[in-house]
């Protein structure tokens, strides 16, 4: 899932070092050098910076080039940001995770408590941010929390659910994914200025280029090795998350076959055979080609706004998407 077009973008230099000065900036605890090791972990551990690339494209994308990307765009970002990787804290303690970004959770490291802790500063600071913003941009980062709260809650509804529907499944998809990527393009076109048609236009390409992102990464999950991915592969089906293509294999000619395999306490041996048989079913194409399908309608959205070099690469990152998959 390469951001590669938009590394190629005039100033994304400067761009990533200012996103990177006010990230660190946001995550550093004043007198308190133990816990900012804590909330800075998975900072420091690395991460393309997706949605901040996300805000700072958008607000382009509108405008003449670059003069439009002020420092509250950015923070905008950042913003949006910090509430990934707060929830990204979260996540762990609920999975019981014990690496992400290829280095150590915050749970596995300092413990769930801590974890949790570390991941509500994270979400305060990203709220503090948006407070110097304005009004509506407080409002839409309150709203994205809380979207992404109940699509956590949604899935966890369908944990270890054989018939969990496609329907549920982008109802959680749609909370966890989708909105923090449609509010860091708002958020990109409400700072700059632009016009609600626009503003419209860059939601929905946000929205759009979300969701085609979790089907890509819940394939990804089931198709790539541990090192590839920087976590253990199969995770979400030990988890009884039973993503978009696991949907598809139950509902196919391997169901009788499969069924059997995803239940709790898992084994190795039972997760390694279920994979199997998910990396050859049918499924794994239906769910590429409905991520081919939002990746389309995104593409239309973004390109609907102007066809400059901002707008186009975050086009081009679409298209790369589809790219990443074996």
């Amino acid at each position: 899932m390469s951001q590669k077009p938009l590394e190629k973008l005039p100033h994304a230099k400067s761009d990533s070092d200012r996103i990177e000065k006010f990230l660190i900036d946001a995550v550093i605890v004043d007198g308190d050098a133990e816990f900012t090791d804590i909330t800075s972990h998975l900072v420091k551990a690395g991460g393309k910076r997706q949605r901040p690339h996300f805000t700072i494209a958008s607000a382009a994308s509108a405008a003449d080039g670059p003069n439009a990307v002020s420092d509250d765009v950015v923070k905008g970002g950042v913003a949006v940001e910090l509430v990934q990787v707060g929830s990204l804290y979260h996540d762990d303690v609920l999975d019981e995770a014990d690496i992400r970004r290829n280095v150590d959770s915050v749970n596995a490291r300092w413990g769930n408590v801590k974890a949790i802790l570390a991941g509500d500063y994270l979400l305060a600071k990203a709220s503090e941010i948006s407070a110097g913003l304005g009004v509506e941009v407080v409002d839409l980062l309150a709203r994205t929390i809380s979207e992404l709260c109940k699509g956590q809650v949604t899935e966890l509804r369908t944990a270890y659910d054989t018939e969990r529907t496609v329907e549920q499944y982008y109802e959680s998809v749609e909370g966890k994914t989708a909105a923090l990527f449609a509010a860091a393009t708002r958020i990109g076109g409400i700072v700059a200025g632009h016009s609600p048609e626009v503003i419209e236009l860059l939601t929905q390409f946000g929205s759009e280029y979300g969701l085609a992102f979790q089907i890509v990464d819940d394939i990804s999950d089931l198709t790539m090795s541990d090192e590839e991915l920087g976590k253990p592969s199969g995770n979400d089906i030990v988890e009884g998350v039973y993503s978009l293509p696991v949907i598809y294999a139950l509902a196919g000619p391997n169901r009788d076959e499969l069924l059997p395999l995803l239940q709790p306490e898992l084994t190795e041996e039972q997760k390694t055979k279920a994979l199997e048989i998910i990396r050859s079913d049918e499924g794994i194409t239906k769910a590429t080609e409905k991520a081919k399908v939002h990746v389309a309608t995104a593409k239309e959205k973004i390109l609907s706004v102007s066809t400059n070099p901002y707008a186009t690469a975050l086009a081009e990152t679409a298209d790369a998407l589809l790219a990443g998959l074996k």
